[in-house]
C-alpha cells in the first residue's frame, strides 16, 4: 500500500466510472448459486418473472399486475439487498402476520412506490441494510479506510473520517463522487493539534472554489496561468507553554486532581502555563471565529480534559456536538506546523495498492479462515453454578478455631502486646505455639505470627515472641517473593557488610524496615547463639553483643570529644589574633544595628549608604570616623611598603 498522486477532491472521471466498493462481499461466492430461470425470448411465447422462481404469465397484462404487486417487489429489494426471494404463500404468510395491511397497494397505477406492508416487512426481516449478506462481513471489524477496486488490478482507499456522520456502507461511492464537485467559495477544513504544551493550529483550503478569479491574466496574455495547488493554507499558528515536567508526562492538573495539589514553584508555573495555554487557544479561536462558521470539517488532536478547551465556555465558535468534529484517524506526533501538513496530506492523498481479483479474493478467504469461531453459550445450568459458588458448610469447632485465628491476628497487627501474652498462655496449645503457621483462608501474605509482628513494625512484640523462641528461620512463602522485593533494606550493608539477595531465600529478618528492629534480632542472636542458626538460614548478618555495643558507644564520644577540642582550639586561635584599635568600636557598632536593617533590601545591605541607614546622628559619627581610620592605615602601610 502506498500513497498516490490523486487528490481526494479532483479524482479522474474515468476512475470513478470503475469504481466499485471493496470489502467481503465482493468476494466470489464458495459455492456455485443455482441458476436462474431464463425468460423466453420470443415475443409469442409465455412470459416468466426471474425473480419470483419462474411465475409464467399468459399475457402482457397479467405480467405487469404481477410487477406491481408486493410480492414481486419484496423479492426485488431482498435480491438486491443479497437474501433470498420467497414463494407467494410464504410471503402471505408473512403478511398475515404484520398489524399493517396491504392498502390496497395491487390497484396503485405508481410503479416507483412502495406499499407500507413491504417496507415494514423487510424492516421487520432485517434485510433492508447495507449490503452485507454475509454474516463473516457483518462481523467483520471495520477499519479506517474504506477501499474502492478499480478492474483489472488497483484498489483506492479513503479514510472514512472524510465522509458524512451516518453514511451508509453502501452510500460510500455515492458520497465519493459528490465529493468532486466544487463549491462556491471553496472546500476549507481547520486543523488543531494541542500535546504537552504544544499547540498548533490552521484553516487550509482543500478544494478549489467553482469560479476563479482571471484578474491576474491581464497584461499576462503570453503567459500560461500557474495551476492553483490541490491544497493551501489559509492561516496558521503554533506556540508553546510550559505545563509539563521534563521526562514526567501527564499535565499538571491532572497530577493534581490524582494527588493533591503540588505547592513547588514549578508546580506553580506549569498551572500558569495551563491556564496561558487555554487563554491563547480561546483567543486565537475568537480571532478565527469566521473562518472556522465556514470550514466543512474541524480535525481536532487533543486528550479529553485538552478538548474542554475547544468548546466548553460561552463564545466557543462550534459545539461539542457538531457534526464536522472529527479526530485524526492515525497516529500523530508532536504538534507542530509541518506535522498538520503531513497530517492534511495524509488525509486527502488516497492510498493505493495492485492486486488482481483472485489475490483479493484469496486475502478475503484467509482473513474469513482467521476469525475465532464463536464459542457455544454455556448451559444455563453452568451458569447459575458459576454465580452461585456452594460455600462448604463449616462446624462448630472449625467456626470456633477460625475466630481463634481472627483474634490472634488482630491483636499481631495492631501490637497490643499485653493482650497477645494472655491470649497466647490459655490458647497455644490449640492454635500451635507461637510458630503455628498462618491458615490459608486468612488471607495474609505471611506464614508465621513473628513475620506479621516484623511487617508491622511492633518491636516489643518481636522482642517477646524472640525470646518465647519463635523461630526466625521460617522463610517467607516463594508465592510472594516479588511481592516483598522492594522490601529488602540496603542500609546494611554499609554497617555489616552483608548484602541480602532478593533472589535467595528470605526470612523474618529481611521485613524489618528500621534499624532499631534489626538490632533487636542481632541482640537476641548474641544472648541465645544455640538457639537458632541465627547467621545462616534466620540470614542474621551479625550478632550484637553488649560489648560491641559499648565499645560502639566508646568511638561515639571519642569522635564527640574529638570534636569540641577542635572547636576549643579553633576559637583559641581567633582569640589570640590581634586586633585593630578600632575593632572594639566596630563590635559595638555591629551590636547595636538592628538585624533589619542589613535585611532591607535582597542580598543585604551593600556600600556607605545602606551601611548606616537607620541609625542615630552620633552612631553614624562613630562609623565614618572608623572608615576614615582603616584608610589611613591602609596608606600608611603603602607607603611604608
Amino acid at each position: 500500500m502506498q500513497t498516490s498522486q490523486y487528490h481526494v477532491f479532483s479524482l479522474p472521471p474515468e476512475l470513478l466510472d470503475s469504481l466499485t466498493p471493496r470489502n467481503l462481499i465482493n468476494r466470489a461466492p464458495l459455492r456455485k448459486s443455482t441458476p436462474e430461470p431464463v425468460a423466453p425470448v420470443s415475443k409469442s411465447g409465455p412470459r416468466a418473472c426471474n425473480i419470483c422462481q419462474g411465475v409464467i404469465f399468459l399475457d402482457l397484462d397479467e405480467q405487469r399486475v404481477h410487477f406491481r404487486s408486493d410480492w414481486h417487489r419484496y423479492n426485488v429489494k431482498t435480491r438486491m439487498n443479497g437474501g433470498k426471494t420467497v414463494t407467494e404463500s410464504a410471503f402471505s404468510n408473512l403478511i398475515d402476520g404484520l398489524e399493517d395491511s396491504l392498502s390496497g397497494s395491487e390497484s396503485s397505477d405508481d410503479d416507483g412506490d412502495d406499499s407500507d406492508a413491504v417496507n415494514i416487512l423487510l424492516n421487520k426481516t432485517k434485510t433492508l441494510t447495507a449490503r452485507s449478506p454475509s454474516p463473516d462481513a457483518i462481523n467483520s471489524p471495520r477499519t479506517a479506510l474504506s477501499w474502492f477496486h478499480s478492474p483489472p488490478s488497483t484498489q483506492i482507499g479513503i479514510y472514512r473520517s472524510i465522509l458524512p456522520l451516518r453514511t451508509e456502507t453502501d452510500a460510500y461511492l455515492k458520497e465519493l463522487r459528490m465529493m468532486q464537485s466544487p463549491v462556491p467559495h471553496g472546500r476549507t477544513w481547520a486543523m488543531f493539534m494541542i500535546a504537552g504544551g504544544h499547540f498548533a493550529g490552521a484553516v487550509v483550503r482543500v478544494g478549489q472554489p467553482t469560479h476563479e478569479d482571471t484578474g491576474d491574466e491581464k497584461g499576462r496574455q503570453n503567459k500560461p496561468k500557474r495551476p492553483k495547488p490541490d491544497t493551501e493554507v489559509l492561516l496558521h499558528k503554533t506556540f508553546h507553554r510550559y505545563t509539563t515536567r521534563r521526562k514526567q508526562g501527564g499535565s499538571q492538573s491532572a497530577k493534581d486532581n490524582a494527588k493533591g495539589p503540588a505547592k513547588s514553584a514549578g508546580a506553580q508555573l506549569r498551572r500558569y502555563g495551563e491556564q496561558a495555554l487555554r487563554d491563547d487557544i480561546r483567543g486565537l479561536l475568537e480571532e478565527w471565529s469566521e473562518d472556522i462558521a465556514g470550514c466543512e470539517r474541524i480535525w481536532i488532536r487533543a486528550s479529553i480534559s485538552n478538548r474542554k478547551i475547544f468548546y466548553e465556555y460561552d463564545a466557543a465558535p462550534f459545539s461539542k456536538n457538531d457534526e464536522r468534529l472529527r479526530t485524526f484517524p492515525f497516529p500523530t506526533r508532536r504538534p507542530t506546523q509541518s506535522e498538520l501538513l503531513r497530517s492534511l496530506a495524509e488525509l486527502v492523498r488516497p492510498k493505493i495498492s495492485h492486486f488482481t481479483e483472485e489475490e483479493l479474493r484469496a486475502q478475503d478467504e484467509a482473513y474469513l479462515a482467521s476469525l475465532p469461531k464463536p464459542k457455544p453459550a454455556p448451559a444455563p445450568a453452568a451458569e447459575h453454578a458459576k454465580e452461585k459458588p456452594k460455600q462448604p458448610k463449616l462446624s462448630k469447632e472449625e467456626e470456633i478455631f477460625r475466630e481463634k485465628w481472627t483474634r490472634l491476628l488482630e491483636m499481631v497487627i495492631k501490637g497490643r502486646l499485653d493482650a497477645l501474652k494472655g491470649f497466647l498462655e490459655k490458647e497455644s496449645p490449640s492454635l500451635g505455639g507461637v510458630d503455628a503457621q498462618i491458615p490459608d483462608w486468612a488471607g495474609e501474605k505471611r506464614v508465621s505470627i513473628l513475620q506479621l509482628a516484623v511487617e508491622n513494625g511492633h518491636e516489643e512484640m518481636v522482642r517477646w515472641l524472640l525470646e518465647r523462641r519463635a523461630d526466625p528461620t521460617i522463610p517467607l512463602p516463594a508465592a510472594k517473593i516479588g511481592e516483598d522485593a522492594g522490601e529488602s533494606h540496603m542500609s546494611d550493608a554499609s554497617e555489616s557488610g552483608y548484602l541480602p539477595s532478593l533472589n535467595s531465600r528470605r526470612t523474618a529478618y529481611d521485613l524489618a524496615r528500621s534499624k532499631a528492629m534489626r538490632d533487636i534480632f542481632r541482640r537476641c542472636a548474641a544472648a541465645h547463639p544455640t538457639w537458632w542458626d541465627w547467621l545462616g538460614a534466620a540470614r542474621v548478618p551479625s550478632a550484637l553483643s553488649q560489648e560491641m555495643e559499648e565499645g560502639r558507644e566508646e568511638k561515639k564520644k571519642v569522635r564527640r570529644k574529638g570534636l569540641k577540642d577542635r572547636v576549643k582550639e579553633r576559637e583559641a586561635r581567633e582569640k589570640d589574633r590581634p586586633k585593630s584599635p578600632h575593632a572594639e568600636v566596630v563590635a559595638e557598632i555591629k551590636e547595636e544595628v538592628p538585624s533589619t536593617a542589613k535585611s532591607r533590601r535582597l542580598g543585604g545591605a551593600s556600600g556607605g549608604a545602606e551601611g548606616v541607614a537607620g541609625l542615630t546622628p552620633e552612631m553614624r559619627a562613630k562609623v565614618e570616623r572608623e572608615r576614615r581610620a582603616r584608610a589611613a592605615e591602609a596608606r600608611l602601610k603603602s607607603f611604608g611598603g
